[in-house]
């Protein structure tokens, strides 16, 4: 069996950067969005890790933890779930496809130990036994391109898990009010592979038989589609709301689960305290703004930066949570290490959500249209 430390089966490709989270590029990050984006490359997800929950209860048991209604989620069939504490702030995410005998959850390597750790404890007499499933690795792509690959199917069903993102799932809700929506032709999908597989594409990809993209391109293209995640996007603080992810995670009208009052009254009667941005930077300079980097509207601290990208079609461009209260038309700057960088804002998460705002839809233009 390959082994199962993040990358390592990649490091043997020509151009191959490889770090502790896996394959981050193969020498063009911006060629590799392009190809990755196309359906002609694959990006192995070093970043990702695999849980299984087999046991008759396994549905029914997850859908009383999580904000997703999973009790009839038919095999096959991709979502996601939130694990939420008390006051309704996030603290787990994982994408779920089910096989008729196990859930599969497949999350952020930073988080799987944390989930794992956290469902082990709620148990209780239930017939479910979550593990960590080490023995798998996570693929992604377009789904032509995962189509290429051979999925593990232990119950005879390949596991291929389709991101719901971002049409808006049976009791979700969405805030952003463009259309189109930046993620409307985002073709993306993550194949559960055995580490032998894994092992193969990487030989086939060191012989020139098959095209990677690396994690640096899988994750510009994800800021490029507003698309939350948990690694980057999720602090102490983060609601649902806040990030639109109402949209694919969360269930408004399922059943009793931790959380829920928060999530119902935000949305019903409230607004998030946050909400989501998109900046396009100014693209003169070539530093990108760290995790973390302050957003300012003059000398004020108005937010965070919470991903940063250098986009093949857009430039550079960043996911950041702002102040709710935060003008949508006020000039910004983001912090940097070679100083200021003005961003403009284009919002995701209006400042009127909750309370069932009726929000009118925006025609979007792209920065790039604009300027033809």
């Amino acid at each position: 069996m390959a082994s199962a430390a993040p990358g390592a089966p990649f490091a043997a490709i020509p151009g191959a950067v490889v770090d502790e989270a896996g394959l981050q590029h193969v020498g063009s990050p911006l060629i590799e969005q392009r190809r990755l984006a196309a359906g002609a490359a694959l990006a192995p997800l070093g970043d990702r890790a695999v849980i299984a929950v087999p046991g008759e209860d396994r549905l029914s048991w997850l859908d009383s933890l999580s904000s997703q209604a999973l009790t009839r989620l038919a095999p096959g069939v991709g979502t996601e779930l939130l694990i939420l504490d008390p006051h309704g702030h996030v603290e787990h995410a994982a994408s779920v496809i089910d096989d008729g005998e196990t859930a599969w959850l497949i999350a952020d390597r930073a988080d799987v130990a944390g989930l794992h750790e956290w469902l082990r404890k709620m148990r209780f007499r239930l017939r479910v036994d979550p593990r960590i499933a080490d023995e798998y690795a996570v693929v992604g792509g377009a789904a032509a391109a995962v189509e290429r690959i051979s999925p593990t199917a232990p119950s005879g069903l390949p596991l291929v898990w389709r991101d719901p993102w971002p049409d808006v799932s049976p009791g979700g809700h969405a805030y952003a009010a463009v259309d189109p929506h930046p993620g409307a032709e985002r073709d993306w999908a993550e194949a559960i592979v055995t580490r032998d597989e894994e092992q193969r594409i990487a030989d086939a990809a060191t012989r020139g038989e098959l095209e990677l993209a690396g994690l640096t391109a899988v994750d510009a293209l994800r800021v490029a589609a507003w698309r939350p995640r948990w690694t980057t996007d999720v602090d102490e603080r983060a609601l649902p709301h806040e990030l639109d992810w109402l949209r694919t995670a969360v269930h408004l009208d399922k059943g009793c689960y931790r959380g829920q009052e928060t999530i119902a009254k935000v949305h019903n009667l409230g607004h998030p305290p946050r909400r989501l941005v998109a900046l396009q930077l100014d693209g003169s300079g070539s530093v990108l703004p760290a995790h973390g980097a302050v957003v300012r509207h003059g000398e004020a601290e108005v937010g965070v930066v919470t991903s940063a990208a250098l986009h093949f079609e857009e430039g550079p461009i960043a996911l950041a949570v702002v102040r709710r209260s935060l003008a949508v038309d006020a000039a910004l700057t983001v912090d940097t290490a070679d100083g200021p960088v003005a961003a403009a804002q284009e919002v995701v998460v209006p400042p009127d959500a909750g309370a069932t705002a009726n929000v009118p839809r925006i025609t979007r233009l792209s920065r790039r249209a604009a300027a033809q």
